[in-house]
């Protein structure tokens, strides 16, 4: 198994752990010097915070765990293609590089809608790999919403036939 995979897998782990509470399974790693950094998943519902997104907690904690804002040198895997909060994130913070899942095709902001990440304006850009265990980093996220999807479905014919006369 190549490096990239077996740390794309810690952050399906980490997807995991946000979809046991409800929330949409997306977790992120940072990697420095072949060492885990910090670990995150989404906590968005949890916590009720926009910001709480599973690539700006793995941020906070590396910049807490390392005492600097400048995660030079670090890799972030994700589960999900960054949306533009994390991308500005991820640039701002000076990580080197970004491995991800699956794209998102309607907020993905390292290449899918725009690339933020590599944008030449911006004094730093991020080297990009996507696709790493694609199929199974999508499958979380589908059959997630699939589930979501099927029990509101559920709720609604139940409520029907509890007003039924």
């Amino acid at each position: 198994m190549k490096l990239d995979e077996w740390y794309m897998k810690l952050a399906i782990e980490e997807a995991k752990k946000a979809e046991a509470v409800q929330e949409v399974p997306i977790g992120a790693v940072i990697v420095r010097n072949g060492e885990v950094i910090s670990a995150a998943h989404n906590l968005r519902e949890t916590e009720q915070r926009a910001i709480a997104h599973a690539e700006i907690l793995a941020i906070d904690e590396a910049c807490r765990e390392l005492g600097t804002w400048r995660l030079e040198g670090a890799t972030l895997y994700v589960t999900l293609e960054p949306c533009p909060m994390c991308a500005g994130a991820i640039v701002l913070s000076r990580v080197e590089r970004v491995v991800f899942g699956a794209p998102d095709p309607k907020g993905g902001c390292a290449g899918t809608l725009m690339n933020l990440l590599q944008e030449e304006r911006f004094n730093h850009q991020v080297e990009v790999e996507e696709g790493v265990l694609r199929e199974e980093c999508g499958k979380l996220l589908s059959d997630f919403f699939r589930q979501i999807r099927e029990r509101k479905k559920s709720e609604k014919a139940i409520s029907k036939n509890l007003h039924l006369p």
